[in-house]
């Protein structure tokens, strides 16, 4: 497991040999509502880190989400599984909208996305919330508060109730429907992702907190026996464990006394949420979600917003920075990582907002327009 063993952020993870030569295979995933345009933006981006600065990349497109159903009857069709497969890493914008609320819950863009984690083995998700110093401003919290902000969430990815049996709507013996859903972890997963856990805390600051629910659930009242068990291999690691409910407030109160979060596809799903308001935006936010070999899958953290799709204010820099992630986790391109990174933070520092972030004094643009700043910033 190499790449557990050399991962960090935000500096590099990798510091193995990159092939000189060796082209890279992309899964470009537009999906739906802003998805189309925010990956629009990020490949104007990817764009000129092939065309000025050499990076070897092979772009290809599929359909997921509530595009493929509209055009497959399948939010997952078995043409875009087999490309995710033979490719290097996948791209996805966003999946999902009111339009498709209604069909058959199987049937659903989000189960789409749910295959296509659990067909790759992507368990483990990679949150950073980090906060860029000109955006202190546009955090709800106070700048003091988040000023400095690096936080990474690790989320199991795989397990857990999202994929727990027996689920679904059932009618009981009185008549009325019930709803089921089962909270479920096998030890194997929940020590692999504890074990990533402590690695990475090993490349940062040396802090893991471990966040359950183990005074009410069974499940996680096993989650936190075997974090504490393996806490005895990592003795230079200060762990921690956290009850959900407190996380969300600590998150709120004091978020700089986390370094590392580890915790359940639920609650990791809901915490990394309630971070991105620290760094000023959920339009803010990337995501990793990786195999045990480092290959994965880049999101932005946000949702589709069918609400302002086609309206050119969408905040492509999720999107933009998980291809950062992309380029570091599974493509081995530190470089290309840092260079993107440094742009972002550059049109930031220029004052360029979208209307997520914008603050007073700013110069607000649009999702578009913000693209081409990127890529200025880049061409400087």
């Amino acid at each position: 497991m190499l790449w557990v063993n050399l991962l960090r952020y935000p500096t590099r993870p990798f510091d193995s040999l990159k092939i000189i030569g060796m082209t890279h295979k992309v899964l470009i995933l537009p999906g739906d509502g802003i998805g189309p345009e925010i990956m629009r933006a990020a490949e104007s981006v990817i764009a000129v880190l092939i065309d000025r600065f050499g990076l070897e990349l092979e772009l290809e497109r599929g359909l997921t989400g509530g595009a493929a159903i509209d055009d497959c009857g399948t939010p997952l069709p078995d043409s875009t599984l087999s490309m995710a497969r033979s490719a290097d890493a996948i791209l996805l914008g966003a999946v999902g909208g009111p339009k498709w609320e209604r069909i058959e819950r199987a049937l659903r863009p989000e189960r789409g996305l749910l295959r296509l984690r659990s067909e790759l083995h992507l368990f483990c998700n990679l949150r950073p919330a980090t906060l860029f110093e000109p955006l202190a401003a546009a955090s709800t919290l106070r700048p003091e508060i988040v000023s400095g902000l690096d936080i990474m969430i690790i989320r199991e990815l795989t397990g857990g109730i999202y994929f727990g049996e027996p689920r679904g709507i059932e009618i009981g013996p009185n008549g009325e429907r019930i709803g089921r859903n089962t909270l479920v972890y096998a030890e194997h997963e929940i020590s692999r992702i504890a074990r990533l856990g402590f690695e990475i805390a090993g490349k940062r600051a040396g802090r893991l907190c471990s966040v359950d629910k183990a005074n009410v659930l069974e499940a996680t009242e096993l989650w936190r026996d075997i974090v504490t068990e393996m806490g005895s291999e990592f003795p230079a690691i200060e762990l921690s464990h956290m009850y959900v409910d407190n996380a969300a407030m600590q998150l709120v109160r004091a978020p700089k006394q986390f370094d590392v979060i580890v915790t359940t596809n639920l609650f990791g799903d809901i915490l990394s949420d309630l971070a991105s308001m620290l760094t000023g935006s959920i339009g803010m936010l990337p995501s990793a979600s990786l195999d045990i070999d480092g290959k994965g899958m880049f999101e932005p953290v946000h949702g589709s917003a069918p609400d302002i799709a086609g309206q050119n204010i969408a905040n492509p820099l999720a999107t933009i920075l998980s291809v950062a992630m992309m380029l570091r986790y599974s493509l081995n391109e530190p470089e290309q990582a840092d260079r993107l990174d440094n742009a972002v933070a550059a049109v930031l520092d220029q004052g360029y907002r979208t209307s997520d972030i914008m603050s007073d004094g700013m110069k607000q643009v649009g999702t578009s327009e913000m693209a081409a700043e990127i890529v200025a910033a880049l061409n400087d």
